[in-house]
């Protein structure tokens, strides 16, 4: 099933590291902090302004980002576990 965000909003995959203390004990998931970085699916069309005029996304397929903390809805497609938000909610790309 291929997911298409409407307007500015994207669909993210959450990449989440796995946890652990510098004495390497491993930390169970609910005593991590909810991840904040990913990588970009799907991205809409753009938003439309008041004037009719369509801002273009500035985030493109591929791109690892860092988000807003508690932004979005989560949702489960074919298994994976993806995040839909608004582009607003991008604080950076992250250069690799």
């Amino acid at each position: 099933m291929q997911l298409k965000p409407l307007a500015d909003r994207i669909v993210v995959k959450v990449i989440s590291k796995e946890e652990r203390t510098k004495g390497g004990l491993y930390l169970p998931d609910t005593a991590q902090e909810k991840p904040q970085e990913g990588e970009v699916l799907a991205v809409g069309s753009g938003k439309v302004l008041e004037n009719g005029q369509k801002l273009l996304p500035e985030v493109k397929v591929g791109d690892h980002i860092i988000f807003s903390k508690y932004a979005g809805t989560e949702i489960k497609l074919d298994g994976e576990e993806l995040v839909i938000f608004s582009e607003r909610d991008v604080l950076a790309i992250l250069d690799k």
